[in-house]
């Protein structure tokens, strides 16, 4: 076992040796504290969406129309596979499947589930993933304040059933108490954080004319500004998926926000298009073809309904709350795109 002089358990890197990974997690006490806080996000992630009747739904992980779709404001890759001769995608999210949840569980619906991303991993990015979405009927604050809600719910289970692990690999659980103790986060519009930031080198990238975003350095110094939490509302509509709906008092920009807190974007939320002819112009600005997608602008046609929802990094999480530097030891087993990696 190592031990640092603090007395926390040091996380051994076994993700740089995969083939023999199982074995250290057998055998290494970090992972045996990992899998206890993972059991109890898993439970206090059900006790939360219960308690506000919300519905858990079984999705598949398969799916012809990703919800991160490449093009512009795609942050991911999707991950494409053949079964039994037909073109498919491993699911990056299941939130379009999650909105026509909520017409079908009017108090929100929700999962826990993995996500799959084309990207390589690396210190804050792993190919497989889990992810806590939820969509709830109303608007972007509205989302705000429930993820607000959920987090501080999390820090109280991990605080009450989780204190002694959390101890153990980050030395301390004094962060856990600040969050589940908050009260609401503090806000930053995008503008307001680029008339911050565009003058420091490396804090701003631009695809092109109205699609910025702010690099990990950018959302590092915005969290040091707001004391480590900050939601970052309202950026370029072309810097984000085409669903989040239009800001009515700006076009440009969309109705969405990141929460930034641990190794940067954590919880990204947002509000859907309520008008087809929205939904349409989005796809079109975004230059995403509607042949995948005509099912979704179907439904929100035929079942129109004001929804928001959000999805939560749990490793990401979980990076947070052990005070860690790399999500590669966050995971149980290991899964890297292009290795075959057993079990």
């Amino acid at each position: 076992m190592s031990v640092n002089p603090t007395g926390t358990v040091v996380a051994p890197r076994s993700w740089a040796t995969p083939e023999k990974h199982y074995l250290t997690v057998l055998e290494n006490p970090w992972y045996r504290s990992l899998a206890v806080l993972q059991d109890i996000v898993t439970h206090s992630t059900t006790e939360f969406w219960t308690k506000r009747g919300a519905r858990n739904l079984h999705l598949p992980v398969t799916t012809g129309s990703i919800s991160s779709p490449m093009g512009r404001g795609s942050d991911s890759s999707p991950v494409q596979v053949e079964l039994e001769g037909v073109p498919t995608y491993l699911a990056d999210s299941m939130q379009f499947v999650l909105e026509f949840g909520c017409r079908l569980a009017p108090e929100g619906s929700y999962y826990l589930m993995p996500s799959f991303r084309g990207e390589a991993a690396d210190e804050t990015h792993l190919c497989q993933f889990f992810h806590s979405e939820a969509e709830i009927a109303g608007g972007l604050d509205d989302m705000m304040e429930v993820v607000e809600a959920y987090l501080r719910h999390l820090a109280g289970a991990l605080l009450t059933h989780g204190r002694e692990a959390v101890t153990g690999m980050a030395g301390t659980v004094g962060h856990l108490e600040e969050l589940a103790g908050s009260g609401p986060l503090p806000r930053i519009a995008f503008e307001e954080a680029y008339a911050l930031l565009k003058d420091r080198p490396g804090t701003v990238k631009e695809l092109e004319p109205g699609c910025r975003s702010l690099t990990r350095q950018g959302e590092r110094l915005l969290m040091d500004k707001f004391g480590g939490y900050v939601w970052l509302t309202h950026p370029d509509h072309l810097s984000v998926p085409f669903y989040q709906a239009f800001d009515p008092q700006d076009p440009t920009k969309a109705l969405s926000a990141d929460l930034l807190f641990g190794v940067g974007e954590t919880v990204g939320a947002g509000e859907r298009h309520t008008d087809v002819a929205d939904l349409r112009r989005a796809l079109e600005l975004h230059e995403v073809s509607e042949e995948a997608y005509e099912w979704y602008v179907i439904m929100n046609e035929r079942h129109p309904m004001r929804t928001s929802g959000f999805g939560l990094g749990v490793e990401r999480f979980l990076l947070w709350a052990t005070r860690h530097d790399d999500i590669r030891d966050l995971a149980l087993l290991l899964r890297f795109n292009g290795a075959d990696i057993l079990p």
